[in-house]
């Protein structure tokens, strides 16, 4: 096993690079964990990396959370792993870390490495519309084509929305949703209530998710829904909401807004609607073994670990085509 550490920092704001780190051990209750590949989250790495608005803004800074890695050393009282097992934990981007074995997940058999890297982005989406408390046979809405919109989408599908709308301004977006055989895929321009009133058999969306983070998607979202409907912040706002009305637009309406940080979950025990990180997290990773989630066609980029600042540069540029990007970190 090599005896040097890396990980990813953003060194200042815009800059990411590959630097050594501490190697860790596993203290009582942890996992040594040896990663295998990681995946970038795209819209909050990538907010959090040029300093926009609701982050840190403060560099050095770690980023990462979506690790597949290999079992390398167990902890004292740790029970259920061994050296060898894949796991799937929220490490930062690095090579080896040492996590607490009750924030880890087993990868299941059958179930390849790039796949499973979706778990976290999966289980973001999953506790959104978990709050959603979708109906079946809902018509729903999802605004936004990036990887968690995206997976937003297939998952209100599986709790029996019909149909669910994917909507994005980027044409390249919209084929992604076509990809997953979404029920409609609509460009954000036009007379966009009339054609998502078609979709939906003449009646406005019961659900709208808004998972794109921009600030105008916000009153757009409000619009679109029914009256007595309900919005889905799910991605976290970059700025400020200025064009609401709230009387008009949300009070007189009878909308339900829900707030979908996944920072809201329980610690300990989940509820319905509720779910903690843990258990969020080994559904996802059922749901993408069975095949009842397809990660595939949004699985568009892979970069050696040593390559890292080059994966960061093509994102800070946002480019449209650029989904699941995975670091890879297998070759030393």
């Amino acid at each position: 096993m090599s005896k040097q550490n890396y990980e990813v920092l953003f060194v200042e704001r815009g800059v990411a690079d590959v630097r050594a780190c501490e190697m860790p051990s596993a203290g009582p209750g942890e996992l040594l964990i040896r990663a295998l590949v990681s995946l970038i989250s795209p819209g909050t790495e990538r907010a959090f990396l040029l300093g926009l608005a609701n982050t840190p803004d403060r560099y050095p800074q770690k980023t990462g959370y979506s690790h597949i890695g290999e079992v390398v050393g167990v902890g004292a009282g740790v029970e259920g792993w061994e050296i060898g097992d894949r796991v799937a934990s929220r490490a930062n981007h690095m090579m080896f870390a040492a996590v607490s074995a009750s924030n880890c997940n087993h990868v299941p058999n059958g179930l390849t490495n790039e796949r499973a890297a979706f778990f976290r982005l999966t289980s973001i989406a999953m506790q959104g519309v978990r709050k959603a408390r979708v109906e079946l046979g809902e018509p729903a809405a999802v605004i936004g084509c990036g990887p968690v919109g995206l997976l937003a989408m297939q998952l209100v599908r599986l709790n029996g929305g019909l149909p669910v709308v994917s909507i994005d301004k980027d044409a390249r977006r919209l084929e992604f949703a076509a990809l997953l055989d979404v029920d409609a895929a609509l460009p954000a321009d036009g007379d966009l209530r009339t054609a998502l009133r078609a979709q939906c058999g003449g009646e406005d969306p019961a659900l709208v998710i808004d998972a794109t983070g921009h600030p105008e998607a916000i009153p757009a979202a409000f619009d679109l829904a029914r009256f007595g409907g309900r919005v889905v912040l799910l991605a976290s706002t970059r700025g400020d909401t200025e064009a609401v009305n709230f009387y008009r637009d949300v009070h007189k309406k009878g909308l339900t807004v829900i707030g979908a940080h996944e920072s809201t979950r329980p610690r300990l025990d989940s509820a319905p609607g509720w779910w903690t990180h843990q258990a969020d997290e080994n559904t996802a990773l059922r749901l993408l073994a069975g095949g009842r989630l397809v990660v595939d066609p949004i699985t568009t980029h892979r970069f050696n670990w040593r390559d890292a600042a080059a994966a960061y540069d093509s994102l800070t540029r946002w480019e449209p085509g650029m989904m699941g990007t995975l670091l890879d970190w297998q070759n030393e």
